[in-house]
């Protein structure tokens, strides 16, 4: 393809707006174009790269037998409705309404569509198990739309899901599929980890993310340092091994703390450590509120509040909820003299004497709050991240901690959305029972930003051969000349036989196509300059910096055999 006729719009100039290498190298490379926050158009070269990758996703899908479907975007309320959904999955669902006043999803994901596609037709234990995929743009009403591709609020998306009479036929397709993602993310080009992670909005009780490693990672990934365990930082478990101090137990004292809002404000005040310090947050969960308490120097996990309550709705109280309940603002609560509401504790307070607390007063702070002698804890439980260095359970290490970017998920869902929604089979003894269900999932547009997060340089992108845009880059130094365009004329003809080449035929200066060449990043490049009349080029890798002559008479050759080296 000849430069000079594809849509590439080049940036000089480093993008304002961008806040990631790879959104940085999207928009300066011309490869996408912002329409609106977290909305993009992709440009000819973004589109062949999301071809590529997606071709890669087929392949790999169809090893396993996977069938390729294409759902509507648009859904339906009946159907979120059904699940149980369309309240739950909260604001970030898009939604609209018809002329006839018919309320309207844009398809985050398509659990509720394919389980009605299904449970009409796949009536007998005989036509399972069956694995249905699709490619399609998705939409999330993202409150915070960041770093280019890779939190927006479209973007494309392979789903699949399969449907199984046992939970053993579950396993097979899932372990399949979790090798498929092996391969799809090998074949791109990424250094990536599987993680154990939290199901979410989706739902399931098993669940594995699939991470690239990148700096701007959104993701903490929680791995040993001497197994092979990884997991979200969401769902790593604190080990908790009884610690009893021995210290004496000292008369509650109140104390007056003005301006102290924060843990380390307080400790810093009281001049003690801030693990000394109890952090008293009041919760929403459904419709009760509750008290939960964490130490100074640790984060409240709201994943594992979720799983310890076995609800999604949990959320923060607001200001004026705790102060009608508490009577005092946040800063100054603590479990002191509380019986409005239950108490719970993270595990790691049950063995720690003599601890800061707020006196539920504003101001004003208790210390030597003791456990069973001061308040009453309704139930201990996990609640907090993990901190780097810990011991992770089982015996298998220390925690060590990573980011990354998720570029793929695969869920065991059970029969959550075949139960809600009575897609149910004859088994054997022709029996009802619900469709047992497996979701998985690959980010197409976030795998080709995450790429980039991995594959560039100072000057622009380094892409992999697998998912280049083109293979070759023929640069016409000086077109004008009738020998370097003769000579990039006859190398274009005989390449383009067998590689993909984009041929730079443009009338620019030398310094704006090497550097449009460094932003668009293909593995090889071909430069006809000075020595054109000669016969000669020079060629060089994207990734090397070194450069050899080569005679027209052994382009191919040599091209072969640089592309060959090119991972």
């Amino acid at each position: 393809m000849k430069q000079s006729k594809v849509f590439i719009p080049t940036l000089r100039e480093e993008p304002a707006e961008a806040e990631s290498i790879s959104h940085k190298f999207l928009l300066k490379s011309g490869m996408i174009k912002q329409n609106a926050r977290g909305i993009y158009s992709y440009l000819p070269t973004a589109k062949r790269v999301l071809n590529k990758i997606e071709r890669i996703v087929r392949e790999e899908m169809e090893r396993i037998d996977g069938v390729e479907v294409l759902m509507p975007v648009l859904q339906p309320s009946e159907l979120w409705e059904e699940s149980g959904r369309w309240e739950a999955y909260g604001s970030e669902l898009m939604r609209l309404k018809d002329r006839n006043n018919r309320d309207f999803a844009l398809g985050p994901t398509h659990e509720e569509i394919i389980t009605s596609l299904v449970r009409d037709e796949l009536k007998s234990y005989k036509r399972l198990p069956i694995t249905l995929f699709q490619i399609q743009s998705k939409f999330r009403d993202e409150k915070r739309p960041r770093f280019g591709l890779l939190r927006g609020r479209e973007f494309i998306m392979k789903d699949a899901y399969s449907f199984h009479s046992d939970e053993e036929s579950l396993d097979e397709t899932y372990n399949d599929m979790y090798n498929a993602y092996h391969n799809i993310f090998t074949r791109v080009g990424l250094k990536f980890r599987p993680v154990l992670a939290d199901s979410g909005a989706i739902g399931g009780d098993h669940t594995h993310e699939f991470m690239a490693l990148a700096e701007i990672g959104e993701d903490t990934i929680v791995y040993s340092d001497s197994t092979d365990f990884a997991a979200n930082i969401e769902k790593a478990e604190v080990v908790y091994t009884p610690n009893p101090e021995h210290t004496e137990i000292k008369e509650l004292e109140k104390v007056e703390t003005p301006d102290v809002k924060t843990a380390q404000a307080l400790a810093d005040f009281l001049n003690v450590t801030l693990d000394r310090i109890i952090k008293s947050m009041i919760i929403k969960v459904d419709d009760e509120y509750v008290m939960i308490l964490i130490r100074g120097h640790h984060e409240l996990n709201d994943v594992k509040l979720k799983s310890f309550f076995k609800t999604e709705n949990i959320e923060l109280a607001t200001e004026t909820e705790i102060e009608n309940i508490m009577g005092a603002k946040p800063g100054s609560l603590g479990p002191v003299n509380v019986d409005k509401i239950k108490i719970y504790a993270d595990q790691f307070i049950q063995d720690i004497n003599n601890l800061a607390v707020g006196a539920n007063e504003d101001s004003y702070h208790y210390l030597n709050a003791n456990v069973d002698r001061d308040f009453k804890v309704e139930a201990y439980g996990d609640f907090r991240f993990i901190l780097e260095g810990e011991a992770l359970p089982n015996n298998l290490g220390n925690a060590k901690f990573a980011e990354g970017i998720e570029v793929g998920q695969v869920f065991k869902l059970g029969t959550k959305y075949s139960e809600s929604m009575n897609a149910t089979f004859l088994n054997e003894q022709g029996r009802a029972q619900p469709l047992i269900m497996g979701c998985y999932g690959v980010g197409i547009s976030r795998t080709l930003s995450a790429v980039i997060e991995q594959h560039h340089d100072d000057n622009g992108i380094i892409w992999p051969k697998a998912i280049s845009p083109y293979d070759l880059h023929l640069i016409a130094i000086n077109p004008k000349q009738e020998a370097q365009k003769e000579l990039s004329d006859q190398i274009y003809e005989q390449l383009r036989k067998k590689f993909d080449v984009l041929y730079d035929d443009r009338k620019e200066r030398a310094g704006v196509k090497f550097n449009d060449a460094d932003l668009i990043g293909l593995p090889v490049r071909i430069m006809v300059g000075k020595k054109a009349s000669e016969g000669i080029v020079e060629v060089k890798r994207r990734d090397n910096t070194e450069s050899q002559e080569v005679h027209v008479d052994e382009i191919e050759e040599v091209i072969k055999a640089y592309y060959d080296a090119v991972k």
